[in-house]
């Protein structure tokens, strides 16, 4: 997000992905999920704010006892989604009201940054596959499909594939923020900031939309209530102040998931190849820092902002990376065990030889978004932590393999990576894995693989695969690769094809543990960063390269 939207870390110091706070005139509290059960103290005044575990996140009983019944609670509509409202309104019924406000903390939040103005780019036809003409056709074939008049878009990353366009207004992601109203017939209209509107911007999109300052969005959203025709709207992405400007005009609404995300994640042949040759130039830049790491962890001197550097470093000696895809994860011997930890000057740690180091990361490159994490030996492991890697990797081989029907989800195959540490009596708290943007988001729905995932795959989406297991104040392990869903040899089945080309530890495995098939899993994909990665690497990196990619 803009650094002007982190709202909540302004006021509790807590930088994760997804929580919520809810601060009472005597308490305080932040809720989060079972990935910030170790982040979330450490980044906040436990003595003012009290961190409560969420089982999916939002508000939890516990609310109760923050405020005292009988209480007025403020929100930002622009802020919640409807169905969070209704959530949030049932939890405290009796006890306490919601009331939509502007927002409290920008009235105290004096040096709030202002709102990022970027320019926009268009993407060719070699990159997005397909016109923007053509996904309207589709998107407004849906809205038909459901009797709606109109769908509000308001998700940066649906408005920039509809119209195939991307900017720089959010760190890491090349999202343009704005709105979308597209009517089931007639023209569409795209909503940004006017210091963006450019004639340029308005020629390229004139055969597409009508483009408007974001200004003039209520407004639109009143005549489109009025116009009595049923809008769709996502409950779980739309702010509530949408919902609740058409429905004071009269609209029904159709309460469904954003049209644009279903197709948006089958990528197309174009989008495809995009992320395959993004892959390749990854594994370039991993295999330099892979390189460089086997040669300097030893010595004892290496910092994880060290290492965050220098891999940022290696990915900027191409030309067409544009930016980290997110803030890497770079966490040594203990940190590695906060899932979704972000070093800073005040917990950056020195890596000592003989622990494990956790690099999770991604780039943003111009043909596609890549998202890879490798744990590293620094030095000898302990049994122990070569079981537990063994058990990552075998779930990790376990998806990358597995063949299913069409029509099943990421809730039904999430098991068959977790299944070699259940045997053992440990688990890791987060999902296996969770779909990719091409040169987009690099978290995006509706598919992935965990047990709230329902939707069914499809060709062409994109998903990671990175099951772990974390020892907390000890170490962490993850293994992640990307993966593209693919027709399989057998009619109305599908498979995975492995996208990311990086060597996996070897020193961390418990050979022993591996069954045959998977031994030949590692060493084939091994060989296919040899034979794709090898010819683009010189030097000490390529006889480095040829012998993390040796068979086992």
């Amino acid at each position: 997000m803009p650094p002007g939207e982190a709202r909540l870390a302004y006021v509790t110091g807590f930088t994760g992905s997804a929580g919520l706070a809810l601060i009472g005139a005597d308490q305080a509290a932040l809720f989060v999920d079972s990935r910030y059960t170790l982040q979330a103290p450490a980044q906040t005044d436990t003595a003012l704010v009290t961190v409560v575990q969420t089982d999916r996140g939002g508000l939890n009983a516990q609310a109760r006892n923050i405020v005292p019944a009988g209480s007025t609670i403020a929100y930002d509509p622009w802020l919640h989604t409807p169905g969070e409202v209704r959530e949030m309104a049932a939890l405290l019924a009796g006890h306490a009201t919601l009331v939509p406000t502007a927002n409290l903390v920008d009235q105290i939040w004096t040096d709030r940054p202002g709102a990022p103005v970027s320019a926009v780019e268009f993407l060719g036809h070699n990159r997005a596959g397909r016109t923007a003409a053509d996904k309207l056709i589709e998107i407004q074939d849906a809205l038909k499909a459901e009797g709606a008049g109109a769908t509000v878009l308001t998700l940066p990353e649906s408005i920039c594939w509809l119209f195939n366009i991307r900017g720089r207004d959010v760190p890491n992601t090349p999202f343009v923020l704005g709105f979308a109203i597209v009517p089931a017939n007639g023209m569409a209209t795209l909503y940004l900031d006017p210091t963006k509107i450019t004639e340029e911007i308005r020629t390229a999109l004139a055969e597409l939309a009508k483009v408007a300052s974001s200004a003039e969005l209520p407004n639109d959203l009143a005549r489109l209530g009025a116009s009595g025709k049923p809008v769709w709207v996502d409950p779980a992405s739309a702010p509530e102040a949408i919902a609740v400007k058409l429905k004071e005009a009269g609209a029904t609404l159709i309460e469904k998931r954003d049209p644009v995300l279903l197709p948006k994640s089958r990528k197309n042949e174009a989008e495809l190849a995009g992320m395959r040759e993004a892959h390749k130039r990854d594994g370039v830049a991993l295999a330099k820092f892979l390189h460089w790491f086997d040669a300097n962890a030893p010595q004892g001197k290496l910092t994880e902002i060290g290492i965050v550097s220098a891999l940022e470093a290696f990915r900027r000696e191409d030309d067409s990376c544009v930016d980290a895809s997110f803030d890497t994860i770079s966490g040594s011997g203990p940190n590695g065990a906060i899932v979704h930890y972000r070093v800073t000057a005040k917990t950056d740690r020195t890596l000592s030889p003989g622990e494990i180091m956790l690099v999770d990361s991604g780039a943003q490159y111009l043909s596609g978004t890549t998202d890879i994490t490798r744990t590293m030996a620094s030095g000898p492991a302990t049994d122990e932590q070569r079981d537990r890697f063994t058990r990552v990797l075998k779930g990790m081989i376990a998806i990358s393999t597995a063949r299913f029907p069409k029509g099943t989800s990421g809730a039904q195959i999430d098991i068959l990576a977790r299944q070699f540490l259940w045997q053992d009596g440990v688990t890791y708290n987060h999902g296996t894995g969770h779909g990719v943007g091409a040169y987009l988001g690099v978290h995006e729905g509706p598919v992935g693989i965990s047990s709230r995932y329902q939707t069914p795959f499809e060709v062409g989406n994109v998903i990671s695969n990175e099951p772990g297991y974390y020892k907390e104040g000890e170490y962490g392990i993850r293994i992640e690769n990307l993966v593209t869903v693919v027709e399989a040899a057998y009619p109305n089945y599908l498979e995975f094809e492995t996208l990311t080309l990086a060597p996996i530890d070897k020193r961390l495995i418990a050979v022993e543990l591996l069954t045959a098939q998977e031994r030949d899993w590692l060493d084939k994909y091994h060989q296919r960063v040899w034979a794709e990665i090898g010819p683009l690497v010189t030097g000490e990196v390529r006889e480095w390269l040829k012998t993390a990619t040796a068979q086992l």
